[in-house]
């Protein structure tokens, strides 16, 4: 099926905010006493907070009764950080004018809340620029689960298989794969060569990469 879609992923992708969400989930676990290795982190981006809690709290035998404070901590952390320091990642405005000449539908799914979509796309301004927003914010289960994007493809009114999703996590890539769309991944320059991409339609090293004739591979 022809591609009508592309919908991107917002963390690591359009803004480079994973090493900001790292300082502040560091920093809220040191909190406990409790520090995590680069590749432990790593392991478990793209995860909504609530769940990024939830797994390391168990895995250090936290109790959960801290969750939801520390889940508020994490977040408010984070937006203050991203608002103060987050750079656009290479290529984005060429990504989206692309999408917009050919006259592809874009939209955006993430497992970040939209009081933090609203920062970035000001900051970034993207403001006006996406069809649809979804966020796994309030959805049961965010990433790897792919309701995230079932429900952007719907609200873009395109059927999963016409949506290509842009993604930098192996989460998000297992979710786009799971909502039946093809996947553009584009890792970290340290996670580049992992076999663990082998799972996505096309790899990338950057936005600024992404050219018309990869749409007609997908």
């Amino acid at each position: 099926m022809k591609i009508q879609a592309i919908i991107f992923d917002m963390d690591g992708l359009l803004i480079d905010s994973e090493p900001l969400w790292q300082e502040a989930g560091k920093a809220t676990l040191l909190e406990f006493g409790k520090e995590l290795t680069a590749e432990q982190y790593h392991s478990s981006t793209g995860l909504r907070t609530e769940e990024w809690i939830e797994h390391w709290f168990h895995h250090f035998n936290i109790d959960m009764v801290h969750a939801p404070s520390a889940v508020e901590t994490i977040i408010k952390k984070a937006i203050a950080l991203i608002d103060a320091q987050g750079e656009p990642m290479q290529g984005v405005e060429h990504a989206i004018q692309l999408c917009e000449e050919h006259q592809l539908k874009i939209g955006l799914a993430t497992s970040s809340p939209l009081s933090l979509v609203k920062v970035v796309l000001e900051k970034l301004n993207l403001q006006n620029r996406f069809d649809a927003i979804t966020s796994a914010e309030h959805l049961p289960f965010g990433k790897p689960n792919p309701q995230v994007y079932i429900n952007c493809a719907d609200a873009l009114q395109v059927s999963p298989v016409g949506c290509a999703a842009f993604e930098d996590s192996f989460n998000g890539m297992i979710a786009a794969k799971a909502a039946r769309m093809k996947c553009v991944v584009i890792p970290a320059p340290a996670d580049y060569e992992h076999i663990k991409w082998s799972a996505a339609d096309l790899k990338l090293k950057s936005l600024e990469e992404f050219q018309l004739p990869h749409l007609s591979s997908l």
